[in-house]
C-alpha cells in the first residue's frame, strides 16, 4: 500500500505552486501574453501547461508548508519576480509608443487619439501604428519564445527560496525604466528633425510673405512630411527595435541573477 505523508504532499504541492506563480506573474504583464484581449482562461491554461513541463526539471524549493506564513511570503515573492520580468519587456513597448506619441504631436496629430486596451488609456494613431509594428517584429524574431526560455532559465539563476529580488534587482528595473525616454527619443529623432526643418522653412516663408495663411498651409504640409518620413524610416527601424528587444531580454536575465 502506498502511503503519502503530509510533508511529502506539501513538497509536491509547493514544487508546482511556486513555479506556477512566477509564470503567472510574467504571463499577466508580458507583451502579447498579458494583453487584455487574451481570455483569462487561456493565460491560466498556458501557465499551467508551462508549469507542468518545467516543474520536474527545476531545482526544488525549500521544504516549507505552502500555506504557512513563510510559504505565502515565497508565493508573493515569486509573483513579484514574474511581474518584474514581464514589466521589463513591457518597457520596451512603452518606448516605441513614446516615439509614436512624440512623432504624432510634432506632426500635429495630437487630436487623433484612440483608446488603448493594453494601458487602459488613450494613445495617438502614430503610437498605435508603431506599437503594431513592434509587435510584428516581436513575433517574427521569436522574442516571445526567447522570453519563455528566459523564464525557464531564471529558475536556475534565481532559484525558489525565501529571498526574492534584492535591492540591486529593483534598482535595475528602475534604471531600465529610463530607456522609455531615451529609446523613444532616439527612434523618433529622424522624423522630429525633419519636421523641425519643415517648421523653420514655414516660418521663413511666413516672414517673407505675411499674407499667406500659415495655419491653412502648415498643417497639411507638416502631416504630409511626417507621413513621408515615417515611410522612409520604417525599413530601417527593424534593427534598432530588435536591439532594444534584446536589451530587454538581457535586463530580465540581469535582474533574475543572484548577486
Amino acid at each position: 500500500m502506498i502511503s503519502v505523508t503530509s510533508a511529502q504532499l506539501y513538497t509536491w504541492l509547493a514544487a508546482f505552486i511556486w513555479p506556477l506563480t512566477r509564470i503567472l506573474g510574467l504571463i499577466t504583464t508580458a507583451p502579447l501574453f498579458g494583453n487584455v484581449s487574451v481570455p483569462a482562461r487561456v493565460k491560466i491554461g498556458l501557465s499551467i501547461l508551462i508549469g507542468m513541463m518545467i516543474a520536474p526539471a527545476i531545482p526544488s524549493g525549500p521544504a516549507l508548508d505552502p500555506l504557512s506564513l513563510s510559504g505565502l511570503m515565497i508565493l508573493l515573492q515569486q509573483m513579484v519576480i514574474g511581474m518584474a520580468m514581464g514589466f521589463a519587456m513591457r518597457i520596451v513597448f512603452s518606448a516605441i509608443e513614446m516615439a509614436g506619441e512624440v512623432t504624432g504631436l510634432t506632426m500635429g496629430l495630437g487630436f487623433a487619439t484612440f483608446f488603448d486596451p493594453q494601458s487602459q488609456g488613450r494613445s495617438s494613431a502614430i503610437a498605435q501604428f508603431l506599437s503594431l509594428l513592434m509587435l510584428m517584429i516581436y513575433l517574427a524574431a521569436n522574442f516571445h519564445l526567447v522570453l519563455i526560455s528566459t523564464l525557464v532559465d531564471s529558475f536556475n539563476t534565481m532559484p525558489i527560496a525565501a529571498t526574492g529580488l534584492g535591492s540591486s534587482g529593483y534598482h535595475d528595473i528602475a534604471s531600465w525604466g529610463g530607456r522609455i525616454f531615451s529609446a523613444g527619443m532616439q527612434l523618433s529623432l529622424p522624423i522630429v528633425a525633419a519636421l523641425l526643418i519643415n517648421n523653420i522653412a514655414l516660418g521663413i516663408l511666413t516672414r517673407a510673405a505675411p499674407q499667406l495663411n500659415i495655419f491653412g498651409i502648415g498643417f497639411p504640409v507638416a502631416i504630409g512630411v511626417g507621413f513621408i518620413m515615417i515611410a522612409i524610416t520604417i525599413p530601417y527601424m527593424a534593427t534598432p527595435i530588435e536591439r532594444l528587444l534584446q536589451e530587454g531580454v538581457d535586463t530580465i536575465r540581469q535582474i533574475t541573477t543572484l548577486r
